[in-house]
This record gives C-alpha cells, structure tokens and sequence, in this order.
C-alpha cells in the first residue's frame, strides 16, 4: 500500500524543468496573502467584511506577485551568488 502511494504521488509531480514556476507559485501565494493580510487590516481596520477584503485584495495582488517573483528572481538569484561566499 505504502508502495502504491508513493508511486502515485510522483506521478502527481512536475518536471524540474517547471522549478522557477513552480518557485514562484508558492512563494507569490505566501507573500501576497501576507502582505495582504497586513496592509488591508493597516488601512482599514479589522472590523466587519475583513476577510472579504483580504480576499479582493488577494485575487488581484497573487497574479501580480506571481509574474514579479518570475520577473525577480533571475537577480535575487545573482545577487545572492554575489553576496554569499562559495565552497572552496
């Protein structure tokens, strides 16, 4: 059974090659329902409709993340190279 399982969820999973995508899908996800969350009860307060404003802000703020990380991440990714020290 253990076997069966385990053999399904690989299947399940992307190629590699989806990696950046894959990258930037969790963590556009992440960030943006966490800024949201924050800047929505920053500016409006926590009151009644909360949730539904964090919401509506989220449908639009995740695309937006998404194709920023894409966009971003090449640099970060230069960027950290440069700025942490290689194994010798």
């Amino acid at each position: 059974m253990h076997d069966s399982s385990s053999s399904r969820l690989t299947r399940l999973r992307l190629p590699i090659r989806f990696t950046p995508f894959v990258f930037a899908f969790y963590m556009s996800g992440i960030m943006a329902m966490l800024m949201c969350i924050v800047i929505v009860g920053a500016s409006t307060g926590l009151h009644d409709g909360y949730v539904l404003r964090v919401l509506l802000a989220y449908k639009l703020a995740m695309p937006v993340a998404f194709f920023c990380v894409l966009a971003v991440r090449p640099v970060v990714v230069r960027l950290v190279a440069l700025s942490v020290r290689q194994p010798t």
